[in-house]
């Protein structure tokens, strides 16, 4: 199985194409980022309320607790901050749930503006390049004989454009009937590069087998 062309004009296409992928999805995934910090900066007043409030509140629970201390009138002097202490809490209560609907919001934001684009890119990469794959899996297991060369020569003949073929022979079926090697290995080879591999040596290719006797 191979993940790359070995033809060098494709295998060009294919690292270029995978390179720009990465590098949409890095440059949207910054962006994403960006976007959810953006978006979670709105929230910053609302945290800021909060965070004032809260201190506020504490500081007139401590007030009230210490004048609930004075015998006699300390429940009636304590009821004012008792209440503002309410008052406050409610204050705090209503910005710490605005600040999680921004944050949740910013993160849904971050992740559309991430997956959107990425997905739109990959639907039409990654069938193409498991398509790639299986195909050159497939014909990798035909290369290793005269016999798997006739094989690629007849797909040629089918697959390939006809300025194509009349480049290779005047009558390249009639060729490969024959069995004339030079037109069927040039047949072949066009139909390897098509899949995206490299030609076989073909003196390492063992024989084409006899056939049986007449």
């Amino acid at each position: 199985m191979s993940l790359y062309a070995h033809r060098s004009w494709r295998l060009a296409g294919q690292v270029t194409a995978d390179v720009l992928v990465v590098v949409w999805v890095v440059v949207w995934w910054l962006l994403g980022r960006a976007a959810d910090t953006a978006v979670r900066g709105v929230a910053d007043p609302a945290r800021r309320t909060a965070s004032s409030a809260g201190a506020l509140a504490a500081d007139l629970r401590a007030a009230a607790d210490r004048l609930g201390a004075v015998p006699g009138v300390g429940d009636t002097l304590r009821t004012p901050f008792d209440q503002a202490t309410g008052s406050l809490g409610a204050i705090v209560a209503a910005a710490q749930q605005q600040v999680q609907a921004v944050e949740r919001l910013a993160t849904w934001g971050g992740a559309l503006v991430f997956v959107i684009p990425v997905s739109v890119v990959l639907a039409f990469w990654l069938p193409a390049r498991v398509r790639f794959v299986r195909r050159s899996r497939a014909a990798q297991r035909f290369v290793d004989a005269r016999a798997d060369l006739d094989l690629f020569a007849l797909r040629a003949m089918t697959n390939q454009p006809m300025h194509v073929l009349a480049r290779i022979s005047d009558d390249p079926v009639g060729a490969w009937r024959r069995g004339d090697r030079a037109v069927i290995d040039a047949l072949a080879e066009s139909e390897l590069r098509r899949v995206g591999l490299r030609p076989p040596d073909r003196t390492a290719l063992a024989p084409t087998p006899p056939g049986p006797p007449e």
